[in-house]
């Protein structure tokens, strides 16, 4: 790979040379390669409304299963052509399966973030050092407040939907704000959204499954982002309120008219299907009641332009 690794490859001002290897300016771009957190030490803890929900109940969680099931999800990327690589585990890291939350993948480099649960920072170093593994430049680091992957949504070449929860979530205004001037700087659109920390990240609830079409939570999605995305002519898949719940609108999409989603998306599944969607469905059953989905359990780090 010719890009190389470097600690900061932002330039001030904007003009950011685009990776000539690696990079996403989409999320429905024919996924290439992918990045995906080891199952090897996750166990649920409270940290957010779902895994807490899941531990106030007594829901059994079985760590085998979970790895079994990561390993079958792994299976299905490799099925559609995906080349998978993973973080180094590291035993005092129980969620560095989510790999979304420590780094954001762009154009220019991956952005590492600011993790907001303090026994969660030490991901942002695995994930520095995974790139360095793979020869892909930082872009840079979140540094005005707490900021995580899953409120970065790239909606369109040169569009970003930003997510924010306030000082009660785990994404700042501050750090939205940071991020919002340096995609500005590169031309960028950006559009910023504050969302109730309850739904914990914005890609629970908005996510592009293929060109101009994107699920959406509507009955949590605040209607400026439903107009928003209107008026770029997207067609909403409406996904109801108790499937986000079950992370059934956190998805992936693999490009090509083909979309990775929970067995339990059984809503989604059939719309997608009904627009000719390509659905591959591992079940992740065991994994989703510690807060995450597929969407969130992996980082994309290469896909065809959109």
């Amino acid at each position: 790979m010719s890009d190389g690794f470097n600690l900061r490859n932002r330039r001030e001002g904007g003009a950011t040379p685009v990776l000539k290897d690696w990079g996403v300016d989409c999320e429905y771009g024919v996924l290439r390669d992918v990045l995906l957190g080891p199952a090897d030490h996750y166990q649920w803890l409270e940290t957010s409304s779902v895994s807490k929900k899941s531990i106030r109940r007594g829901y059994q969680f079985d760590a085998a299963v979970a790895q079994q099931q990561h390993a079958e999800m792994i299976s299905a990327y490799q099925s559609a052509g995906v080349e998978v690589h993973l973080h180094a585990p590291d035993p005092v890291l129980p969620y560095q399966i989510f790999a979304r939350d420590s780094s954001v993948m762009t154009p220019f480099g991956a952005i590492i973030t600011s993790m907001a649960n303090w026994w969660r920072r030490g991901e942002n170093f695995r994930a520095i050092e995974t790139y360095a593994r793979l020869g892909i430049p930082v872009y840079d680091y979140v540094t005005a407040g707490t900021f995580e992957g899953g409120d970065f949504n790239v909606i369109e070449p040169g569009t970003v939907l930003i997510g924010w929860e306030g000082d009660e979530g785990r994404s700042q205004e501050g750090s939205a704000l940071q991020l919002k001037g340096w995609f500005e700087d590169e031309g960028w659109e950006v559009k910023l959204t504050d969302i109730d920390p309850y739904y914990v990240h914005i890609d629970l609830m908005v996510v592009m499954l293929a060109p101009k079409l994107a699920a959406v939570c509507l009955e949590s999605t605040d209607p400026d982002v439903v107009d928003w995305l209107k008026s770029k002519q997207i067609e909403i898949v409406s996904v109801p309120f108790q499937d986000t719940l079950d992370l059934g609108c956190n998805v992936v999409a693999l490009g090509n008219d083909r979309v990775l989603m929970p067995e339990k998306s059984h809503v989604l599944k059939e719309k997608a299907r009904a627009h000719g969607l390509e659905v591959f469905d591992p079940d992740v059953s065991m994994i989703t009641p510690g807060g995450g989905g597929v969407h969130c359990m992996c980082q994309a780090l290469r896909r065809d332009p959109g």
